[in-house]
């Protein structure tokens, strides 16, 4: 059966695998192999945050470490953390759909889709859906690691149910500062909610 014929069917199919990559640096040839991979739409494992949810698309395992990337969605005015920052990563977020207002430092940004924010290391921020519509976005996080932390949170039931001392080891653990008591304020300011709903697929 052709590949196309079987797509229409609905079979489940790996696509085409290639023999080897070739690499030159030089006059030397090196071959590895490589297989072709291809994350559809509904994979990965998704879980929620507490008030965004998280899909796991590639771990640091995939990059020897050097980034790793989720996807965000949020429902509509969903706050996805207090003000928080990171102490040995920096998070690029690219919207892939919606609108994303984000707190950066002192600057406040909205993000259309194709649009890429990026919130270095070290500086205070947050972000959220600024609509009515469903936002999603993917976050680049390099170096890898901080998947991780999203990995336990989901398990403690996200941020809003976890017990805030296991919390607290948490974000020791994975060297980030993070900022309760400024939720009151985040919510007056820019209409959003915390914790919100899951988004709905």
């Amino acid at each position: 059966m052709r590949r196309r014929e079987q797509i229409a069917k609905g079979d489940s199919i790996k696509p085409p695998q290639p023999e080897a990559t070739v690499t030159v640096y030089g006059n030397e040839a090196f071959m590895q192999t490589i297989p072709l991979r291809v994350l559809g739409p509904a994979d990965g494992k998704a879980g929620f945050l507490g008030s965004i949810g998280v899909r796991f698309m590639i771990d640091g395992d995939a990059t020897g470490g050097g980034f790793s990337l989720v996807e965000h969605p949020m429902s509509s005015y969903a706050l996805a953390a207090p003000l928080h920052r990171h102490l040995r990563e920096d998070e690029y977020s690219y919207v892939l759909e919606g609108r994303m207002g984000a707190l950066l430092g002192d600057d406040v940004v909205e993000a259309s889709p194709g649009d890429l924010v990026f919130k270095p290391r070290g500086e205070w921020h947050t972000f959220w859906n600024a609509g009515e519509d469903a936002c999603r976005i993917l976050e680049i996080i390099a170096p890898a690691g901080f998947e991780g932390f999203f990995a336990e949170l989901v398990e403690l039931g996200g941020v809003a149910q976890a017990d805030p001392a296991t919390l607290g080891e948490l974000c020791d653990r994975y060297a980030l500062e993070l900022d309760p008591t400024s939720i009151p304020d985040l919510v007056g300011r820019f209409g959003v909610r915390f914790p919100a709903d899951p988004l709905a697929v």
